[in-house]
């Protein structure tokens, strides 16, 4: 590729190679083009993603999957939405779920002034920390 800057968007299955070894070739080949890339974009949805794959496909604890998340933060190619990540690492680790923090904490950026849900967990944790939470009921 010469001197060209490689910058790159990072799919929900490369994460997962990388994170579990499940496929060592895989794993590799996403590793060589990654250590050539001057910019690793990972969408808030491919973390999202890849945290509900680790912990319902891979059974990985919410401290693993913090721990792998943590660590990734610190490449310093990789671009996220690091507030948000850090929001949804905040739900997972009370105890809820990590795309319920990135949702909300995304939703207040675009203006939401509340966590529209129907999931009694996700509104108790968010209103732990001080998030406006309205929970619906069915009926």
């Amino acid at each position: 590729m010469g001197g060209e800057s490689v910058k790159l968007t990072l799919d929900t299955n490369v994460l997962v190679r990388l994170a579990t070894q499940d496929n060592p070739p895989q794993a590799a080949a996403a590793l060589k083009v990654l250590q050539t890339a001057s910019l690793i974009a990972v969408p808030s949805t491919t973390l999202c993603e890849t945290v509900w794959v680790l912990i319902r496909g891979y059974r990985y604890t919410p401290e693993q999957v913090a721990h792998a998340i943590r660590t990734l933060l610190q490449v310093s190619q990789v671009v996220c939405n690091t507030p948000a990540v850090l929001a949804g690492l905040a739900l997972l680790q009370s105890g809820g779920d990590f795309a319920d923090g990135v949702i909300a904490f995304e939703g207040e950026l675009m203006g939401g002034q509340e966590f529209l849900t129907f999931d009694k967990a996700a509104a108790k944790l968010l209103k732990q920390q001080k998030r406006k939470v309205r929970l619906l009921k069915a009926g």
